[in-house]
């Protein structure tokens, strides 16, 4: 079987268009806070991991902050650099990362922990790259979802699809709880300070297309789940998915679609 993050870089591989096209815009949402929470202003050293298609780092970039940015796939490395040509874009995957000692002043992480296998490894990398009284600020996803969040998910748990033995889950040693209080404790654990973990709610809105497009391509864990039934399921699915929408749809055909994320900040 294939690690975690070998899974993570098969199932992004490619996918910066149809990312861009759909979940990087509900992403986008947290971003000042984000910034807000690590310091992030004029001449700010600062690095920005999983950073996408640059989201971050361009609103990073018009605050006057110095930015460098890292992604573990290319597709997104290439688009990133297109869309914010005064950041450093370049490849790097936690939790090894081609970095100084505290090189930097603060550092950003988008949902990437959502995709890391081995969060504690990485918590320790990113303390190692901050300097002193440095400030990181991190967000993800929680668990259990907001109702919108859950929206592709109780489709295909409608189907009656479980998760495939290919598509392997972080390893139960490596993982934590997906709350304020396991986030927290991670931070914690890994050396910072001063950590504070804040929840973040949100309506995100969409269209039942756009929402469908990315999991189709086959972004993210839905996605590849999605790739590896035949058709008549995926088929299903959408039924299901169309049929589910219909709690979050406005007058005008639109979803909105209620979405909760945690923000953590903390300094070295």
């Amino acid at each position: 079987m294939i690690t975690f993050d070998q899974y993570e870089r098969q199932a992004w591989a490619g996918q910066a268009g149809a990312f861009a096209a759909g979940f990087a815009k509900l992403c986008a949402y947290s971003v000042p806070q984000l910034l807000d929470g690590a310091g992030v202003g004029e001449g700010t050293r600062v690095l920005d991991i999983g950073t996408g298609t640059g989201t971050v780092a361009a609103a990073a970039c018009a605050r006057g902050a110095r930015v460098t940015a890292v992604d573990a796939e290319p597709s997104m490395v290439e688009l990133a650099a297109l869309n914010v040509p005064a950041a450093r874009v370049q490849l790097g995957l936690l939790p090894d990362l081609p970095f100084a000692d505290g090189e930097f002043e603060a550092i950003t992480g988008n949902f990437v922990l959502n995709h890391v296998g081995q969060p504690a490894r990485a918590l320790a990398e990113l303390r190692r790259l901050l300097r002193p009284g440095g400030r990181l600020a991190l967000t993800i996803w929680p668990n259990p979802p907001a109702p919108g969040q859950a929206l592709l998910g109780r489709a295909v748990e409608a189907v009656g699809l479980t998760r495939p033995a290919h598509l392997p889950p972080v390893a139960a040693e490596d993982d934590f709880p997906r709350t304020a209080e396991g986030l927290t404790e991670l931070l914690t654990t890994a050396g910072l300070n001063e950590v504070h973990c804040e929840s973040l709610h949100w309506d995100h809105r969409t269209t039942p297309d756009e929402w469908w497009t990315g999991p189709a391509a086959g972004v993210a864990y839905i996605g590849q789940l999605l790739l590896s039934q035949p058709e008549s399921t995926r088929t299903e699915v959408r039924q299901h998915f169309d049929r589910l929408a219909e709690e979050f749809r406005t007058p005008n055909g639109d979803l909105l679609l209620p979405h909760t994320a945690l923000l953590a900040t903390a300094i070295r």
